[in-house]
């Protein structure tokens, strides 16, 4: 897909402004970076940082039977989510394989938001669809008429709060995390969530698309003060992956089903069935583990590269590597052999040929301070 038919967010125009660079993710044309995004990471770490990703999905599944089919479509249980809470799932199809990983917000007794991938949407959207059969929902895609902006880092609530109407500033200050409310934020009704992806304390917004220019940049003026900064997708993956978050396409696939990538606890354990339930549960222990691993060295490993025990048999590879910014040496997310996967195990990476030393560590990489 060339660069002209990539669609657009709300926002092209305010980033353009800003000088952002661009890059292709899925079908969207998205903001990489600003100036550094060296800078930018630290100042989500450090104060805070705004993201535009309105690339995401939004699927609104509404009716009687709402929890119960989604109770069915995923793995996990929406039935018992109690109202304005979030759940992390996973949908997959009937062989087990994650399609992709999502956020489902429960707004009401009988209404749901759930958050797919940028690049998956139109493949949860029509897999929803047709289990939508015989259940009394409706599924409807919301993705093209909603922008999403987040604002993460230690300094967001503070940041936030000014702009909240006078009557939704407690419903936003007591959020917790995994959590929504409806609030008005500089004139505009917002569903706030108290969500990321970063490691820190934030919250995302969904709003109209008409309304996301004057709100982005009034959080871009109350911020001016307090260190925050436009960030793209490159801080946006250094955060995450410091934060061990697997991303979709990496640690996920539909070659790999949630036990597969260490997540199986996200299966309701109650639910009497669910797509894909029979493939999952006649699957053998996996034979790989997804992990950490930390090197004293400078050289990063990449996505791709391969692991070595001492005696030089392949163990493993790596699904995604960079130097961390905050802790100033290498990090990655690898699946290794079982026996490989012990934290403290010293293996090799091969990088452009060269191996070098990195030690087994179970993720997360960086936590913040509570």
């Amino acid at each position: 897909m060339t660069q002209h038919t990539l669609r657009e967010s709300p926002l092209h125009t305010e980033h353009e402004n800003l000088g952002a660079s661009f890059t292709a993710f899925g079908p969207w044309n998205m903001p990489l970076k600003y100036a550094s995004e060296l800078d930018e990471h630290r100042a989500v770490r450090s104060a805070a940082g705004l993201f535009d990703l309105s690339h995401m999905g939004e699927v609104r599944v509404t009716g009687r039977d709402a929890g119960a089919f989604l109770d069915y479509a995923l793995i996990s249980q929406l039935s018992t989510l109690a109202v304005g809470r979030a759940k992390y799932s996973m949908i997959v199809n009937e062989q087990g394989g994650i399609l992709d990983d999502l956020i489902s917000y429960r707004l009401g007794e009988n209404e749901f938001l759930v958050v797919p991938n940028a690049g998956n949407t139109a493949t949860v959207l029509q897999a929803l669809q047709e289990r939508a059969e015989g259940f009394d929902v409706v599924v409807g895609d919301e993705s093209t008429a909603t922008a999403l902006i987040a604002i993460q880092g230690p300094k967001s609530l503070d940041i936030l709060l000014p702009l909240v109407d006078e009557e939704d500033k407690n419903d936003v200050r007591d959020a917790k995390y995994y959590s929504a409310v409806m609030a008005t934020v500089a004139g505009v009704d917002a569903l706030v969530a108290r969500t990321g992806y970063t490691g820190e304390d934030g919250f995302e917004l969904y709003l109209p698309n008409i309304d996301a220019t004057g709100l982005w940049n009034k959080l871009l003026d109350a911020g001016a003060g307090q260190g925050l900064l436009p960030c793209g997708l490159a801080a946006r993956d250094s955060l995450r992956l410091e934060a061990g978050m697997p991303l979709y396409g990496n640690e996920l696939s539909t070659e790999l089903t949630p036990r597969d990538a260490g997540m199986g606890g996200l299966i309701g354990k109650e639910k009497e069935d669910f797509v894909g339930k029979a493939a999952i549960e006649a699957q053998e222990k996996p034979t790989r583990l997804r992990r950490g691993l930390t090197s004293e060295g400078r050289r990063a490993a990449r996505a791709g590269a391969k692991l070595y025990d001492a005696e030089g048999n392949e163990v493993g590879e790596i699904t995604s590597g960079q130097p961390s910014p905050t802790l100033g040496y290498p990090i990655a997310l690898a699946y290794l052999d079982r026996d490989q996967a012990e934290p403290g195990t010293e293996l090799e990476v091969d990088i452009r040929g060269k191996r070098y030393p990195f030690t087994v560590v179970k993720p997360p990489f960086y936590e913040r301070d509570n």
